[in-house]
């Protein structure tokens, strides 16, 4: 049997739609756990109290059923756009819109950065309404969003102009070295993606993150005493330690580590720190929340709902000593290589997709498959198809493994921070923060195995304990 172009088209669409089911199948089953389990279960019990579970269900239950309706509309919406050849007429729509501005459309970077643009306008289009319902109906009921309408706004543009300053220039330059690199373009053209990689997870924290969020550095005290000794006893090249205002948009916790060789920064959301700490930083300041005239106006009268949102934010956060064994596992995760190993992983699959590519991108069979007529090749075309539809059964099947390894990685970053001398401490931060971030505890097996990347919390717990009583022996 020949392979035809409807071949290609026909297995993508039945893949897609394969994958869809699988993942509903998935969603549907832990429903179902949330629909049982209306009482804390007995394992469950000094986890959290009632009221806790009741509302972690119910923003479980919610947020399941929204991602339903999500999921739903975007594989009908791509079903849609795959049945019409949504590629093709967007890359004439581009090819008209050069000509009307007095360019080529035989310019394929032009012609492709304007494909892009639209595209990106598209898709911001239609996931707006997903977002804001998410942000201000979902979290909101939930006591979770801490946006207002005004933050959101000039959120979003920024986030869409700075994606475009980003992505044309990458494009522009990827696409030149396709042309120019020849039967191995593919090689320099990885060199050239690590390399821009790296260069942004420099430029990132530095430059972008602090254009959407407030980084203060954590004030002198004996927080940031004990963390310089943390980070000193393994080695840690501690080069910053920042807060940031991350309860200006929500009151979810996080806390991370990024940078290279001995410029390592730990970065705090202000929401893990208890109030006390909180207030060093005066982020509840009227003169330092005011900082225009919208919010200003926004804050001049706290409406019950809002005094409910500082009260709820008040009681959250972790104490040091919590804070330390949060930051001990963190730093195991350094300290045994899973970030250096994650880069490789993700720099070798990168190279391997690159060099597919590099494989396929000339076989005219798979343009024609899209609705592109004969001669008609584009780079930037030819990437997303081979990237996002022919490699997606190899890419599903990697991010299970992916996910597996996390939670391998978890587990052993857990054991370095009981090794540490942390274990107990571990745990009530654990606790507390699946409770401030009302994390429901019960899972079904095979939905916790295909998506979650870290282990859920009852497991992570009795793990804990078992590698407590093992290293208490030792």
């Amino acid at each position: 049997m020949n392979l035809e172009p409807e071949h290609i088209f026909y297995g993508v669409l039945a893949f897609s739609w394969i994958e869809f089911f699988w993942g509903s199948y998935l969603s549907h089953r832990q429903r179902k756990i949330y629909k049982k389990h209306v009482e804390v279960p007995e394992e469950a019990k000094g986890l959290l109290d009632d009221e806790t579970f009741t509302k972690a269900r119910l923003y479980a239950l919610d947020k399941s059923n929204f991602g339903a309706v999500q999921g739903i509309f975007s594989q009908v919406l791509s079903t849609i756009l795959m049945l019409y050849f949504a590629f093709k007429v967007l890359w004439n729509v581009s090819g008209t819109l050069l000509v009307d501005f007095g360019f080529q459309p035989s310019d394929e970077i032009y012609r492709s950065c304007v494909f892009v643009f639209l595209s990106n306008i598209f898709s911001t289009i239609i996931g707006l309404p997903f977002s804001i319902y998410s942000t201000f109906v979902l979290e909101e009921k939930h006591g979770f969003n801490q946006q207002t309408a005004a933050f959101y706004i000039k959120d979003q543009i920024k986030k869409f102009l700075i994606s475009q300053a980003i992505t044309f220039p990458l494009l522009a330059a990827v696409i030149k070295i396709v042309y120019w690199g020849g039967d191995f373009f593919f090689v320099y053209l990885w060199a050239f993606v690590v390399g821009f990689t790296l260069f942004m997870m420099i430029i990132y924290p530095e430059f972008i993150a602090p254009l959407f969020d407030k980084y203060t550095p954590l004030p002198e005290g004996e927080l940031r005493t004990e963390i310089e000794g943390l980070a000193a006893s393994i080695d840690f090249p501690l080069y910053k330690l920042f807060v940031v205002e991350g309860s200006k948009r929500s009151s979810h916790s996080n806390a991370y580590f990024y940078g290279f060789f001995k410029f390592k920064r730990i970065v705090l959301f202000d929401t893990l720190l208890e109030e006390s700490e909180r207030e060093k930083l005066k982020i509840n300041d009227e003169k330092e929340a005011k900082e225009d005239e919208e919010e200003e106006e926004e804050k001049e009268e706290k409406t019950e709902e809002e005094k409910k949102k500082a009260e709820k934010l008040a009681k959250q956060g972790c104490s040091n000593p919590e804070i330390l064994a949060v930051l001990g596992h963190e730093l195991g995760h350094w300290k045994l290589n899973h970030v250096l190993k994650n880069i490789v992983i993700a720099e070798l699959h990168i190279f391997a997709m690159f060099a597919l590519f590099g494989y396929l991108y000339k076989s005219q069979m798979l343009y024609t498959a899209f609705g592109f007529d004969e001669g008609e090749k584009p780079v930037l075309i030819g990437l997303m198809i081979i990237l996002q539809f022919i490699t997606a059964p190899y890419n599903t099947v990697l991010d299970f493994f992916m996910t597996a390894l996390s939670r391998r990685f978890e587990f052993q970053a857990d054991e370095f921070a009981v090794n540490m001398g942390r274990s107990e401490k571990l745990q009530s931060a654990l606790i507390k923060l699946n409770n401030d971030n009302l994390g429901f505890p019960i899972y079904d097996w095979l939905y916790s195995a295909w998506h979650h990347s870290h282990p859920p919390i009852l497991e992570r717990l009795a793990v804990l304990k078992t590698k407590t009583k093992s290293a208490k022996q030792d």
